[in-house]
């Protein structure tokens, strides 16, 4: 699995027009599945998640995590990120995860998230939808993670 995650002040997705989901200060995550990705990989990737210090303390210093602050998650599913460029300038995505099994851990990723952090605190766009996402990078300050590699 593949997370960028963006620190943000403000932060909120849009399908036909309607907000579907939008939090306040916390971490704005595009989540990717891979092929061979399952429930282990989105477990590890939230627990790390979860446990990245970037969020800036009393003295500006990046020392704090996501429940120190009670930050809340903006979490968008985006296949693009195992987009492969590579080779001519249309990009492949056959390292994409398939639709179901994507759907499904996309689904149990928001559901684990939500089980640590409250409902209230874990806001969502919609799998495989047309989505206009809007954000205010804090810092700016983003990260990627990747389960093969993280």
């Amino acid at each position: 699995m593949r997370a960028l995650i963006q620190r943000v002040s403000h932060a909120e997705v849009a399908i036909d027009n309607r907000i579907a989901g939008v939090i306040g200060a916390g971490y704005c995550i595009f989540l990717g599945v891979g092929q061979g990705d399952g429930r282990a990989e989105a477990d590890r990737l939230l627990a790390k998640i979860l446990k990245l210090r970037i969020c800036a303390d009393e003295v500006g210093k990046t020392n704090l995590s996501l429940a120190d602050v009670q930050g809340s998650l903006l979490v968008v599913s985006q296949f693009t990120l195992y987009a492969d460029c590579r080779k001519g300038n249309r990009p492949s995505f056959t390292d994409a995860g398939a639709s179901d099994t994507a759907r499904e851990l996309y689904e149990y990723f928001v559901a684990q998230a939500r089980g640590v952090l409250g409902e209230s605190r874990v806001a969502t766009g919609e799998f495989a939808a047309e989505m206009q996402v809007s954000l205010t990078n804090d810092g700016p300050f983003t990260i990627w993670l990747d389960t093969e590699t993280s």
